[in-house]
């Protein structure tokens, strides 16, 4: 189990304050049916930046889920940020899911690159590629690369990656965040396995997305 973190994701604590404050304020002043609806969006509030501790699968060459959401394509592409076809995963998160990031592998973080862009819809396939995104490219200790995107979406607009060029990142270890709707894009070696299919649910950590060739 890794969990170096409060339940509730840093990244929340301020919106959370501010929603809490205007509710106090608004029950104070008008009383509790006017402050209902702000006590409601506070709740919508601290369900999205949960954060909850996660189990990590021990599996040598299994390939971790690195976010909460559903399975929006198993394909075999081209790997823009690593310049290699590659098996693509992506998983679309709604608002409804934890929307931290966590590495799906052990690995050096080889290359981080940041693409501005724009809104549209995550769950769209041209979402990967026109979206405000962060890439960040992994080298495990046996030589192979997995690259791990976060990718805003039409309601998302901050993009927040913590790791740099050089860090060790363990698999299931914290590395980011999306505010608010998105989708990240796993990119693997031709010749990895799929363990999900298109519709699934998975969660970050969790779950097994993939196994690598040994």
């Amino acid at each position: 189990m890794n969990y170096p973190h409060p339940i509730i994701a840093r990244e929340g604590w301020p919106f959370i304050a501010i929603v809490a404050v205007l509710a106090v304020l608004v029950q104070s002043g008008l009383g509790f049916g006017w402050a209902l609806p702000v006590w409601v969006v506070l709740a919508f509030v601290v369900q999205f930046f949960r954060d909850p501790p996660r189990p990590i699968p021990a599996q040598a060459n299994a390939v971790l889920c690195p976010a909460d959401g559903r399975v929006v394509a198993v394909e075999t592409t081209f790997d823009p940020y690593a310049g290699r076809d590659a098996l693509k995963i992506s998983v679309f998160m709604n608002v409804f899911n934890v929307h931290s990031q966590r590495s799906p592998v052990d690995g050096t973080v080889s290359k981080v690159e940041y693409f501005p862009g724009a809104f549209l819809n995550a769950a769209l396939d041209k979402a990967s590629l026109e979206n405000e995104r962060n890439a960040i490219v992994l080298t495990t200790a046996s030589g192979q690369i997995v690259t791990s995107v976060q990718v805003a979406g039409l309601i998302a607009r901050r993009v927040l990656c913590y790791t740099k060029l050089g860090a060790v990142l363990s698999r299931g270890e914290r590395y980011g965040f999306i505010r608010f709707g998105s989708r990240v894009d796993v990119y693997l070696p031709i010749g990895s396995r799929a363990r999900v299919a298109i519709g699934e649910k998975v969660s970050a950590s969790a779950t097994v997305l993939a196994e690598l060739e040994l």
